[in-house]
């Protein structure tokens, strides 16, 4: 189906836009009465690792109304047969697991085990698995039993990267709801019309939410939407384009997720660079490190949408102009679906290449301001740009300083080459 097509029939779906309106309109509504309930509960967010800028106690259970948004409209307007009927039945209790992680606290092993208890309902009890993957130039792999596993892991791994990038306001509801219209997208191009659905519908719920997520943030999801967000979010990847035959199911699920997944992969190889608990809480995710080197969190929150949005731009890209039609390479399609790839490649590139240097930027002015506090604004501008030209600085110092209440590590100490 061409991308025309694709388009035509989404928007002549009923089911397709009745869920997204129903949903964002259910969240708008539902979710002041939640922040009332948050503050009866005492579920409130009171910062601690994360950097939002708040000057009071913020509800932290508004994942309830998410979770309200999604299944009323599922039950009044999907078809649920099947794996479908797993999917939304493990949504309750997927947020039953968040809001007592929110409410009481639970270890991460026993989250986890739980996480996964709970993705056992589609994947074991009604059969929602991928059981064949198809890669470049290898064809296709028949998984067998493999695909159980596998398909569990992969459901985990999204709820638990949702929940991970849920550190600051409006961030994780964009990117989910970036990830869902793309997977809408997808599904209808493969005639899943249902899973589609159930896309939009999710896609609605993250928009009401915004609305009062957005910073500054009057709720937040916690763990109660983040959970059930990720777990739906992989469940439809599963549905909508891991079952299918191609290539690009592999691909898709990956660039839609690409954000998160790089960000955590990012944390956990510089926590085992420095000898550290790979899975420990940690100040290194994208968004902290945005917000260090100056950005705000409006600003942050743009950049790593607008990164996602990229990329699952291409996955559609590489959908509707596939390399290889009907199992033949068409030059054309080589050429465009290369060409845009390294563009989506170096924008990725820059992107981390100027969180880099904008970070050592700002470090290294902290630096040379302590070295010479009489210096003017100018000369610390010229001095950090001569370090930048010549190298001649090394980074990193375990030291710490606090500024504004924020915690931050990492200090530049300069080294003269020899």
């Amino acid at each position: 189906m061409s991308f025309g097509d694709t388009l035509s029939s989404l928007a002549k779906d009923d089911a397709i836009l009745a869920g997204l309106a129903a949903a964002a309109l259910i969240v708008l509504l539902a979710t002041p009465l939640v922040a009332r309930l948050s503050v009866r509960l005492g579920a409130l967010d009171r910062g601690g690792d994360r950097p939002r800028v708040h000057t009071a106690p913020t509800p932290g259970i508004g994942g309830l109304a998410i979770v309200l948004g999604i299944l009323l409209p599922a039950l009044v307007l999907v078809d649920l047969e099947g794996s479908r009927l797993g999917l939304v039945a493990g949504i309750p209790l997927m947020a039953a697991v968040g809001l007592a992680d929110d409410l009481r606290g639970l270890s991460p092993k026993l989250k986890l085990l739980l996480v996964l208890a709970v993705a056992a309902i589609p994947v074991v009890g009604y059969d929602m698995t991928f059981d064949r993957v198809t890669l470049p130039l290898l064809g296709d792999g028949e998984l067998g039993w493999v695909a159980y596993p596998l398909t569990l892991l992969w459901i985990a791994l999204v709820a638990n990267l949702v929940n991970l990038i849920d550190g600051m306001d409006s961030l994780a509801a964009g990117i989910v709801g970036i990830a869902c219209i793309s997977l809408a997208i997808l599904a209808v191009s493969f005639a899943r019309m249902e899973v589609a659905a159930l896309a939009a519908i999710v896609c609605g719920a993250t928009i009401g939410f915004l609305w009062h997520n957005y910073h500054p943030a009057t709720i937040f999801m916690g763990d109660t939407g983040a959970l059930t967000l990720g777990y739906v979010v992989g469940c439809l990847a599963v549905e909508g384009v891991l079952k299918t035959p191609t290539t690009i199911a592999v691909a898709a699920p990956l660039l839609v997720m690409a954000v998160p997944l790089l960000d955590t992969s990012f944390v956990v190889l510089k926590r085992l660079k420095y000898r550290r608990h790979p899975f420990g809480a940690d100040q290194n995710h994208f968004y902290h490190r945005f917000l260090r080197i100056g950005f705000s969190q409006r600003r942050t929150a743009a950049y790593l949408h607008l990164w996602a949005a990229l990329l699952a731009s291409y996955a559609m890209l590489v959908r509707f102009v596939p390399p290889r039609p009907l199992g033949v390479w068409d030059e054309g399609h080589v050429i465009v679906v290369s060409l845009i790839g390294l563009v989506v490649v170096a924008a990725s590139l820059w992107m981390v290449y100027t969180l880099e240097i904008l970070k050592f930027r700002r470090l290294d002015a902290l630096r040379l301001r302590r070295l010479r506090p009489e210096a003017s604004a100018a000369d610390i501008d010229a001095g950090v740009r001569q370090d930048l030209e010549t190298g001649e600085f090394e980074a990193v110092r375990g030291t710490e300083r606090r500024d504004g209440g924020r915690r931050e590590t990492g200090e530049i100490e300069a080294v003269r080459p020899t």
